[in-house]
Formats: structure tokens, C-alpha cells, sequence
């Protein structure tokens, strides 16, 4: 196993890097650090946040500084103010015993006057910048980039994302004598691609498989819900898990600061964190946060990227993100270091096709799970509260200073009645929360199962017929349909039956409190690229035959009288599909 002093690095920062505690090298460190060091070269290295990256191109580069030459030396490019900070933060820690260099970081955000100053007063050799504030620089005549010999474009395809194309290539022609460009990219998307086609000559490639998409220790859920219950399923996630220190993902900055305020205004100790917030607002949430003192941030995924902590226990997606692979950026911030995490997703039924996709890319498995009822939470927040009484440790001489005052107040009570009362005003909140607390998970109306159906097409099995737009000439047969429809909408095996297929066009049943769920499921489906339609096969035009597969056109009521015979398909009194339905609770 290689080490960091096999890498050729400067005594003083191998003497750092130990120092920090660092002893095994990341793949990325591993595969790109030699080469900078050893080479003048070009580099196109894939990585994704959290594998060590910053460390594999800044140790190079503080290891080719020229402490006897002034002058900007190397610059260093990030898409947002955090990371820009992040960055900096990490480069004067690997330069600890390194005399002589001297780092800036220049953002938006902040008076530009005094990073004005700290550019004209000191030897800076290495900048890090955001591209709106270095051009900025640039056009007072702040600073001078025609020194600079080693370009590090960090986060490439976020800085594209985000509209810094044209930034990026003015700050490129003005470094003339750059002999390197380092480009570290979770993609290589087309206009990273384009980038380093025009700026890059001959550049080596190196990559690493997403460590966090994969990682074992992350446990990927999701949830189904309805679309305007989602925030109400957010808060039965969030009371369900009392020792959350985590971050709830929204796509704009609008649903950060909106869900936020609702959350802080239902008691929850939760921030907002996204770029509408001015520097000085953003830089105290996040050291809020590293004490903890929130249980939760509400970012968006551009805010996010400066958050460096290790000890997430869970991601929430408020909603998928657009782009699967911004998942895999968002998942990776749990499960770090070794421990274990959870990353949950609240979808509606049309979004689990998505669900898929990113299964496929992350090569890893989503375990369905339902959103507590009313009981579980009283039950998961009782055992909490006990953990926590179990556990606390008085701090010294208290029970000596206040045993007397405690026994002569409560010698009436016995220990059972004093410890009910206690976890009563402990609980007593949640309790009346959560009476009568609704059923949040969505598929099948919220009824009960082996309930009344007010489906008009519903036989006496409590199935329906439906129809489906594909056949044997879309290279379909029974079982492959079967293992279509339960993939695509999570339903249990047992509750397809009946299938027959045609040339054209199929029909099968499912139990009837799955119609609405099974056909928003596969809405906009596609088997075999042609786009799926399910309909109540009573409801297609001359197809009246319900439950049967051989009498179209007949009424509904004739064929059920036709030797109809009801047959048990294992589902007892309730058929089964994903789950069985709880009653509700009511304290």
C-alpha cells in the first residue's frame, strides 16, 4: 500500500499531511498525485466530492511553488464562496511547515476592498477564486494572472452548470504562460469536454469509481407519498429519526428558504442554506451547523457543495433531483469516513420510474419503506427519551445538592407513577400530534384493504380487468409484462393475475385499490420505447368483458352470471401488494 511519502511530496508536506492524520491515500490521491508531482503535465481527473480531491491536486501544487519568486503562481477556480473558502482552509493546513507560502482566497459576497488589500500587501503565490469575483479583479487591475503556470479548474461541470462558461474561458486566455491545467469533474459532460479540447494539450486521464454511490455503509430509501403531502411526510421522517444531523435537499432556493420557515415555525431546529443568503448569514449557518446546533440544513445542491462534514447521518431529497447523477453527489454526503448512513427520497407513484434510473446508476438497491404511522413515532420518540435517561450522566454533587429537595416533593408518588408523569410531559406533545394522524403513503387512496371499492370495475374477488396498450409484437408475453408492470410500480407479484397477451394489445387483473396507483405508475412508460396506456378494460370501447379474456362486448353483469368461479390467489381476506395497511391510531 503506497503512502504519501511514496509520492515524492516536499518533507514539509508529508510532515502536514501526517500531522492532519491522514495515513492511506484515496484512489484519486493515489492515481494523480505522482503524476503531478513527477510531471508538467495536463490532467483530466473524475472524481466526485468527498473522495479526497482537494488533497490530490493541492498537495502537488503547493509542492511547486516557488517560494524565492513573487508573483500569483497557481489559481485555483471553484464554483461557489464555500468551497472557494473549504479549499483554502485545506491548502493552509497542508502548508503548515511550509515557510513562505502564502494562500487567498477572493469570492463574491464580501467587500471587495479588502481582498484588494490582502492582494497588494502580501506575496500571495496561490489564489483561489470564484470567476465572477476574479474577473472583477481582473478588470480593476487588482490582480495580474501573468504568472500563473498551474491552473486547477475545480468542480468543472458545476462552474458550467452554473453559467460560468464565458468566465472561464476570459480567465483562460489571460494566464499566457500556464504550463498546466488540472481539471477535476464529477462528469465529463460536452462542455467540459469542449474546454479541454480548446485550453488542454494532450491531457492525461485519470478516474475513480463513485466510492459514495456504492458504499455499503449508505442505506438508500424511498418513499411514496402524494404530491401535496410531502412536506407532511417530511415531518414524520424528520420526528421518526430525533437524532438527525442532516441536510434536506430542495431544487430551488425558493423551496430551501420556504420549507425552512415552515419547518423552524413547527418547532424544528433547521436553517436554510442557499445562495440568495449574503456571506455572512452563510458562513454562521454552516458554523451552526458544525456545532450542531442545527439538526438539519435545508440547501440546495449548489450551497451544499461547500459542506464538508463527516458525520451526516442522513441526506433527504425533498425532491429527485433532475439530473440522476446529482443523486450520487447528494447520497455521498453520508456515510463518510467508514460510518454508516441513510439517504431518503419522497417520491410520488409517477416519480418511481425515476427511481430506477438512478438504481441503475448507482448500482445499488432503494429499499421501499412506509412513512411511520402516529404510533410508531410515539414509540420511536418514547424509547428515544428512555435511551437518553439511561444514558445521562448528573453532573458531579448534583443529586448530593438537590436529594432532599427531589424526595420531599415526590414522597407521595410511588416510581411508576413518577416516571409516567415524567415521560408524560415528555411526550404529551407528540401524543397530540399525532392523534388520528393521517396515513401518508400514497398507491391506493388510503383505504383499507378488503374494504369496499367504489371501482365500478371491480369483480367479486375485489379485482379489476385492465387493459394495456402493448402485445407479442412489442415482444411481450406474460411473464415479461408481469416482471414490467412489478418493477415499475413495486407491487407484489401475487397481485398480477389473469394475464393474457395478443398481438396488439394485453389485459390482466390487480386488486382494485391498485388501479389509480398501478396506472399513475406507469404512466409515461415506456416497454420496449413504446409509450405504455392502461385503462379499465370495461372502459375501452366494445370491451365490456371485466374479468374474463374471451367475451368483448358483453355486458359486464351477463358474463359474472357466465360460470364465473371466484378462485383464491393467496390473498386472503386482503390481497396483498406492497404493503399491508395499518389502521390508524388514535391515543
Amino acid at each position: 500500500m503506497e503512502t504519501f511519502q511514496d509520492f515524492g511530496l516536499k518533507e514539509e508536506l508529508v510532515q502536514a499531511v501526517q500531522a492532519l492524520g491522514f495515513t492511506t491515500p484515496s484512489p484519486i490521491q493515489q492515481q494523480a498525485i505522482p503524476l503531478l508531482v513527477q510531471e508538467t503535465t495536463d490532467i483530466i481527473a473524475l472524481a466526485q466530492t468527498g473522495t479526497g480531491k482537494t488533497a490530490a491536486f493541492g498537495l502537488p501544487l503547493l509542492h511547486r511553488i516557488d517560494t524565492n519568486e513573487s508573483g500569483v503562481q497557481a489559481l485555483v477556480l471553484s464554483p461557489t464562496r464555500e468551497l472557494c473558502m473549504q479549499i483554502q482552509e485545506e491548502f493552509v493546513k497542508y502548508s503548515k511547515f511550509s515557510r513562505g507560502i502564502n494562500t487567498l482566497a477572493v469570492y463574491g459576497g464580501t467587500p471587495i476592498g479588502s481582498q484588494i488589500r490582502d492582494l497588494r500587501r502580501s506575496n500571495i503565490q496561490v489564489v483561489v477564486a470564484t470567476p465572477g469575483r476574479l474577473i472583477d479583479l481582473l478588470e480593476r487591475n487588482a490582480i495580474d494572472l501573468e504568472q500563473v503556470r498551474m491552473l486547477v479548474l475545480d468542480e468543472a461541470d458545476e462552474m458550467l452548470n452554473m453559467g460560468f462558461r464565458d468566465d472561464i474561458d476570459f480567465i483562460l486566455k489571460n494566464t499566457p504562460v500556464r504550463e498546466a491545467t488540472w481539471l477535476f469533474s464529477a462528469t465529463m459532460n460536452n462542455d467540459v469536454r469542449r474546454i479541454s479540447k480548446r485550453y488542454m494539450k494532450d491531457p492525461k486521464e485519470v478516474a475513480v469509481a463513485r466510492e459514495n454511490v456504492g458504499n455499503e455503509n449508505i442505506d438508500h430509501q424511498y418513499f411514496v407519498t402524494n404530491a401535496h403531502q410531502r412536506f407532511d411526510a417530511l415531518r414524520r421522517i424528520l420526528d421518526f429519526a430525533p437524532d438527525i444531523y442532516g441536510i434536506i435537499f430542495t431544487r430551488t432556493k425558493q423551496d430551501a428558504q420556504d420549507i425552512s420557515e415552515k419547518l423552524m415555525r413547527e418547532g424544528y431546529h433547521v436553517s436554510a442554506l442557499h445562495g440568495d443568503m449574503d456571506q455572512k448569514m452563510r458562513t454562521k449557518v454552516m458554523d451552526r451547523f458544525k456545532r450542531r446546533q442545527f439538526q438539519a440544513i435545508v440547501a440546495t445542491d449548489v450551497a451544499a457543495r461547500g459542506i464538508d462534514v463527516n458525520d451526516i447521518t442522513h441526506v433527504i431529497n425533498y425532491e429527485l433531483p433532475e439530473d440522476p447523477e446529482v443523486y450520487t453527489h447528494r447520497s455521498g454526503r453520508t456515510g463518510r469516513a467508514g460510518k454508516s448512513g441513510v439517504c431518503m427520497s419522497l417520491v410520488t407513484s409517477r416519480e418511481i420510474g425515476r427511481i430506477r434510473q438512478v438504481e441503475r446508476l448507482a448500482k445499488t438497491r432503494f429499499h421501499k419503506s412506509d412513512i411511520p404511522d402516529g404510533a410508531e413515532v410515539v414509540r420511536k420518540r418514547l424509547f428515544h427519551f428512555l435511551d437518553k435517561i439511561e444514558n445521562a450522566e448528573p453532573q458531579s454533587g448534583f443529586g448530593e445538592i438537590y436529594q432532599n429537595s427531589i424526595h420531599e416533593k415526590f414522597e407521595h408518588l410511588d416510581k411508576d407513577e413518577l416516571i409516567n408523569r415524567l415521560i408524560w410531559l415528555q411526550l404529551k406533545d407528540t401524543m397530540k400530534d399525532y392523534e388520528n394522524a393521517p396515513d401518508l403513503n400514497a398507491g391506493f387512496d388510503n383505504r383499507r384493504l378488503g374494504g369496499s371499492s367504489s371501482s365500478a370495475g371491480a369483480d367479486r374477488t375485489g379485482s379489476v380487468r385492465l387493459f394495456i396498450n402493448i402485445g407479442t409484437k412489442d415482444g411481450a408475453d406474460p411473464g415479461t409484462l408481469a416482471r414490467f408492470i412489478t418493477e415499475m410500480t413495486d407491487l407484489d407479484p401475487k397481485a398480477v393475475s389473469r394475464i393474457t397477451v395478443r398481438e396488439l394489445s394485453s389485459f390482466f387483473n390487480v386488486p382494485a385499490e391498485a388501479v389509480e396507483f398501478l396506472s399513475e405508475s406507469l404512466a409515461s412508460r415506456k416497454f420496449n420505447n413504446r409509450k405504455v396506456r392502461v385503462e379499465e378494460a370495461d372502459k375501452k370501447p366494445g370491451f365490456g368483458g371485466g374479468s374474463g379474456g374471451g367475451n368483448y362486448g358483453k355486458p359486464r353483469d351477463n358474463y359474472k352470471k357466465g360460470g364465473y368461479e371466484k378462485k383464491d390467489y393467496g390473498y386472503g381476506e386482503a390481497p396483498k401488494f406492497t404493503r399491508a395497511r395499518k389502521p390508524q391510531n388514535k391515543y
